[in-house]
């Protein structure tokens, strides 16, 4: 059922947002004349990799410096590109993931291998399913860039004050993972564009209906100084004797 939803629905989505998607490929081709899109490996079910197509957003080799995380403020971001990222634009040609059956509409954010490789095993299940276009924690965290600009440790910074959170967030929807509950979010990932405040609010209380943890429900308000924390699943290594 899931499968079909994505399909149908990714096609469809595909069809009405080609003109924006072909103006956004025309214009960064046009800054450097280099392809428009980056085709980026990231793991997906069951660890598998594949190729994520963004329509790209940064100078050519960006990824070569290997920083992972990106700030609002990362030198790496062209002029077209921060318009792209303000957007959410470079997630449309990912449209073409869900058609092709590497991605759904929602599910987790897929990560570079060696984010994965850092994953508890808690955060393992997060491999369980399908990566998505969106999820939760891609709209209490849409400010990400934001978090990150002017850090010295971009990295460092989003695995100590963003990943604790966002991997808590994938996981509550693993485990009640439905077609409704993908529809409520594809619906909040629209009002985050329109209300940022609204599709926050509504986010908390959703997490809330289902019981989730107090501390996960207060985070996605997004109302508080985000402050350091540790993944799900973290054992600190005993000293060494």
């Amino acid at each position: 059922m899931k499968r079909g939803f994505d399909l149908g629905l990714g096609a469809a989505a595909l069809i009405l947002f080609s003109p924006v998607l072909l103006l956004f490929m025309l214009l960064v081709w046009l800054q450097d004349r280099k392809s428009p899109f980056y085709f980026a490996p990231r793991v997906g079910r069951e660890g598998k990799l594949f190729r994520m197509i963004k329509l790209r957003s940064m100078v050519t080799g960006a990824d070569k410096s290997g920083v992972d995380s990106t700030a609002a403020d990362d030198g790496r971001i062209t002029a077209v590109g921060h318009r792209i990222r303000r957007y959410k634009l470079d997630e449309l040609s990912q449209l073409i993931n869900v058609v092709k059956g590497e991605m759904s509409l929602v599910g987790p954010r897929p990560n570079v291998a060696r984010d994965v490789a850092k994953y508890t095993d808690a955060e393992k299940r997060l491999l369980s399913v399908k990566p998505g276009i969106t999820d939760l924690a891609s709209i209490v965290f849409a400010d990400e860039g934001e978090i990150l600009k002017g850090s010295p440790d971009p990295n460092g910074d989003y695995d100590r004050l963003i990943r604790p959170w966002k991997s808590r967030l994938a996981l509550f929807y693993v485990e009640n993972a439905s077609v409704p509950l993908d529809l409520r979010i594809l619906y909040l990932t629209a009002l985050s564009i329109a209300s940022r405040q609204k599709a926050l609010a509504q986010v908390s209380g959703l997490l809330e209906k289902h019981g989730a943890n107090e501390r996960l429900v207060t985070i996605a308000r997004r109302d508080a100084q985000l402050l350091p924390s540790v993944p799900p699943g973290f054992k600190a290594q005993a000293p060494a004797s």
